[in-house]
């Protein structure tokens, strides 16, 4: 079997699933080299207390133990959800060699927001970026995730 973005995306997905049934927002995200998974993470600033707890980050911290250094040169990273500004810095201090990512974020994306273009002249290491893979089902596993979050504050009433 070919191992291609579709399938290390399938694999982000799967942390993406663990972090919703977690509480967390669904956002899973694996870090590869030389076609192998070396870390993996999914979201989880609520259950760690940790702001910088997403799933990006969190598959970087793995990797760096696994590769026993916090350069990760040559390996690329797969997220079902479009990098904020923090997460995609932290990509760039590991020299990330490829970002690939599912559904875009347009109220927090760095590409989305325009963030990337105010910001990507401090930036001293360039990533290669693929966006769109597995986009739908990590897009529905998002939105049925909100929904469930606000339809569970709501209120029956009667019109009676």
């Amino acid at each position: 079997m070919k191992k291609d973005a579709f399938y290390f995306m399938k694999k982000a997905m799967f942390q993406a699933v663990a972090a919703e049934k977690r509480g967390e927002v669904p956002v899973g995200a694996v870090v590869v080299r030389d076609g192998r998974v070396i870390g993996r993470g999914g979201n989880a600033p609520i259950g760690d207390r940790d702001p910088s707890a997403h799933a990006e980050i969190k598959a970087l911290r793995r990797a760096g133990r696994k590769a026993g250094e916090y350069r990760l040169n040559g390996c690329e990273l797969y997220v079902t959800l479009e990098p904020c500004l923090m997460c995609y810095s932290a990509m760039v201090q590991a020299r990330i060699a490829k970002l690939v990512y599912g559904a875009a974020d347009p109220k927090g994306g760095i590409f989305s927001t325009g963030a990337f273009d105010g910001v990507k002249h401090v930036f001293n290491h360039r990533i290669a970026v693929e966006s769109g893979v597995l986009a739908e089902p990590a897009s529905r596993l998002l939105s049925g995730f909100f929904n469930a979050r606000r339809g569970a504050g709501r209120k029956v009433t009667s019109d009676k």
